[in-house]
């Protein structure tokens, strides 16, 4: 479980004794039931996670609400949406083995998750991982009741795929973006859990590069 869940919890379980005291034990139930939620929203469960060459692994639990094609500093990628309702888990994962290159917050709004905006509008923090010759970009981005994104790593670091780097509090959503001859795995209305879903396979930095090149040449030739 996420230290925050217990802190929340008691705080709340803090309010129910006192309520209880003075106004009487039915009053101490609502903060009660509050701190029961806390303490299941902030699960952090244990997950196996794919070991096979080029995979990556979603980020998030959720729904997938997008898979598409997006234009990033003049690149194109192939981008991956995935909403997280209050329902889910919202510990974040790293996509990728590799080390972090990037670190960047963008300050925004706060517009439903749901919105093809929140991808650029919202509040977000975009992180670029680079390993075994290819980069992976997640964004975790904030919604409607998302104030708060976690990150708990920084620029230099090692991780591994899967490997805890955050949380988003409440309702959120995060990006991946990829290679545009990644094999993408999933579709709209998939639900994936983070760190053990396979989003998606790259190839071998090699045989990516001789792909993209071969793309290029193609759209030249038009």
């Amino acid at each position: 479980m996420v230290r925050d869940g217990f802190y929340y919890a008691l705080g709340l379980v803090l309010v129910a004794a006192l309520l209880g005291w003075l106004a009487g034990p039915g009053y101490a139930l609502l903060p009660l039931v509050l701190a029961a939620f806390f303490l299941w929203f902030f699960r952090d469960p244990e997950r196996a996670i794919p070991a096979e060459a080029g995979a990556v692994v979603s980020p998030a639990d959720g729904k997938v609400t997008d898979v598409s094609t997006a234009e990033v500093n003049g690149r194109s990628w192939k981008r991956i949406s995935i909403f997280l309702s209050v329902f889910d888990v919202h510990v974040n994962r790293s996509p990728i083995a590799g080390v972090i290159t990037g670190v960047e917050y963008q300050h925004g709004r706060f517009r439903n998750a749901m919105s093809p905006a929140s991808a650029s509008e919202n509040e977000q923090n975009i992180v670029t991982v680079k390993g075994d010759g290819q980069t992976v970009i997640f964004k975790q981005i904030a919604g409607v009741l998302a104030r708060r994104i976690v990150f708990t790593r920084k620029l230099g670091d090692h991780i591994a795929r899967g490997e805890r780097v955050g949380l988003i509090k409440f309702g959120s959503r995060t990006d991946v973006l990829l290679d545009s001859v990644a094999d993408i795995r999933v579709s709209a209305g998939d639900r994936v859990r983070g760190g053990a879903s396979v989003l998606a396979y790259l190839p071998p930095a090699e045989s990516a590069t001789l792909a993209t090149a071969g793309s290029q040449q193609e759209r030249g030739n038009r």
